[in-house]
């Protein structure tokens, strides 16, 4: 097992788009990747608990990863929370 940390950069926090390509990158996994903020604790296989952990933008959280490829899988997440999403808004037709 390896752990590491990570600080959420997108300025909205972990929220429904980027949890989604965080979960993206966990699925499909051999291992078992689990995300803790304080004491909160998620299991990235499901992403509405990833969602549950409320992370938002400063939110330090803490990355274990067991399995095949940990260091690189850790690494991969790491960055996936440390980065700043710039999703294009969204237009909507009423």
């Amino acid at each position: 097992m390896v752990k590491g940390r990570s600080a959420v950069a997108n300025e909205a926090g972990i929220h429904v788009r980027p949890s989604g390509v965080i979960y993206a990158a966990a699925r499909g996994y051999d291992g078992t990747i689990e995300v803790s903020s304080g004491e909160t604790k998620a299991d990235l296989a499901s992403v509405m608990q990833l969602i549950a952990l409320g992370l938002s933008c400063g939110s330090e959280v803490e990355i274990s990863v067991s399995g095949s490829g940990e260091a690189e899988k850790l690494q991969e997440l790491i960055g996936l929370f440390g980065r700043v999403y710039d999703f294009p808004p969204r237009e909507y037709q009423t």
